[in-house]
């Protein structure tokens, strides 16, 4: 048995100015080719790596062929997405030319990718090589929990298996389920057959932890279903709102053995259920001061504030600076911001040397919603070309890099500025600059929720804010143009609104 793997990964935010191109997938997480993909992800947690522990485990020879993850940035310039696919496709052919026919296609796919001129990137990129394999060979497909889904995909894929969990910890346990169902597949011992609802709901952030009420009863009610007799999987997409495409949203995919209407009146059941318990997903964004306040009420530290409207983790520019700017008015001492994305201020802390001390304007250089440049006078305390090891559940197994950067220090304010345009996932970069992250009050990071696997054992609270920055929670902020549908909590208020 010979099952091909690869994929092309991005979560494209449409409001961010910035194009993603053909270099940002070399620079970013990179782009892998034939084994290369295989010596890159044994072990590690991500999909990917699980369906290399699948090939082990079921015996089949697993064939990489180009894998490919931008960090998330803006849409993706056509001729560049149109290069890498052909990429795909054409390595895909010559396999099969030379070492004989493919029984299947594993993809490694995020599920809101956008390209100009194409809001489902990744439907037309499973269309593609559903186009190429013809309908007797299996695609199943792994997914973020962020996918804005669409019938086009769950048309052109056999299977279709999300994520469990946010933060992302489950990454390597999906793998193996989606190579599990791709051999009975193939061995003909089930015929997936799968539901879709669309969902018109947007999703607030806090209310997406799985860990935690009230998002855990939703994986719960996911679970009770997959132990029903016939259903194979279960996947909920909360959907990314900063992707403006005509399907933005929540959905629901329920795949069964051979029983579409089985697979029909759960997607139903679920989706209803969803929607019905709407109120309970939606959180009113947060101030930076208020949160401040309610954390020192809780007087537990340190205070862990997610900057989630310029998470770099979606998309955002990084660079915004009302926080910044609140820890310096207020005085705060022992405070720490987790990253602001600023290659100059990185390279002029360089050029002047740990221990010296600068005169700089930090951020607020993407856009005017991001805020002004904050100006600092501060001590360089450590300076880095970037290389890390990520040390917490999420990209286990895995190495990073933040390019230039350097820590600055204002009095008891600390802030790190970076090149890279990634989220801090967890405290390891900020070991490696020697700060200790357990000893400070005070810590922003530009992220919704994936840093909690790391830091929640270290927190006294952790409480999303909504500073001024293009990924605002302030849905109805956003201005789609593509979308098609009223959407709760925009068009379709929540009670207390309406």
């Amino acid at each position: 048995m010979r099952i091909a793997t690869g994929g092309i990964s991005h979560e494209t935010s449409s409001f961010a100015v910035k194009k993603t191109t053909l270099d940002d997938f070399a620079n970013g997480f990179g782009l892998f080719r034939g084994d290369e993909v295989i010596q890159r992800f044994r072990g590690a947690n991500i999909c990917t790596g699980g369906f290399i522990e699948g090939s082990r485990t079921h015996g089949f020879e697993l064939v990489p062929l180009l894998w490919g993850f931008a960090y998330p940035s803006g849409t993706i310039v056509r001729k560049d997405y149109e290069l890498l696919k052909e990429e795909f496709l054409q390595r895909l052919r010559q396999d099969e030319a030379t070492h004989g026919r493919i029984d299947g296609v594993l993809l490694d796919l995020h599920g809101a990718m956008v390209i100009e001129e194409i809001p489902d990137g990744d439907g037309d990129f499973i269309e593609a090589i559903r186009n190429y394999l013809g309908d007797d060979r299996p695609i199943v497909v792994t997914f973020d929990l962020h996918g804005n889904h669409t019938l086009r995909r769950v048309n052109a894929a056999t299977a279709i298996v999300g994520f469990d969990t946010y933060p992302h910890i489950d990454m390597a346990e999906r793998g193996r389920e989606a190579a599990d169902l791709i051999v009975k597949t193939i061995r003909h011992e089930i015929e997936p057959v799968m539901a879709f609802r669309s969902i018109p709901l947007f999703w607030h952030t806090p209310t997406q932890v799985t860990a935690n009420p009230p998002m855990v009863e939703v994986i719960q009610f996911a679970h009770e279903l997959e132990r029903r007799q016939g259903i194979l999987a279960v996947t909920i997409a909360t959907g990314f709102p900063w992707a403006d495409v005509p399907d933005v949203g929540a959905s629901v995919i329920i795949v069964a053995d051979r029983d579409a209407t089985l697979a029909s009146h759960a997607a139903d059941e679920f989706s209803n259920w969803i929607w019905e318990q709407r109120e309970r997903w939606y959180c009113p964004p947060k101030s930076v001061r208020d949160a401040i306040r309610e954390g020192e009420i809780h007087g537990r530290y340190p205070i862990v504030l997610a900057d989630h409207a310029d998470n770099t983790g979606g998309g955002s520019p990084g660079d915004s600076t009302e926080i910044l700017e609140t820890f310096l008015d207020m005085g705060l001492s022992d405070a720490l911001i987790l990253y602001i994305v600023d290659p100059d201020v990185a390279k002029q802390a360089h050029a002047a040397g740990v221990g010296k001390q600068i005169d700089v304007l930090v951020g607020g250089k993407s856009a005017d919603i991001q805020g002004p440049p904050v100006q600092m006078h501060a001590t360089v305390m450590a300076v880095s070309h970037g290389d890390f090891t990520y040390d917490g559940p999420m990209y286990a197994g895995l190495t990073g890099n933040m390019g230039c950067s350097a820590w600055l220090k204002q009095d008891g304010v600390s802030v790190v500025v970076v090149t890279a345009n990634e989220q801090p996932l967890g405290p390891a970069f900020a070991k490696t600059l020697g700060i200790d992250c357990r000893s400070m009050k005070y810590i922003s990071v530009k992220s919704s929720a994936h840093f909690r696997a790391s830091f929640e054992p270290i927190a006294g609270i952790i409480l999303n804010v909504d500073a001024k920055a293009i990924h605002t929670h302030e849905f109805p902020l956003l201005r789609h143009q593509l979308r098609t549908r009223p959407v709760f909590p925009v068009e379709i208020l929540p009670r207390d609104l309406s």
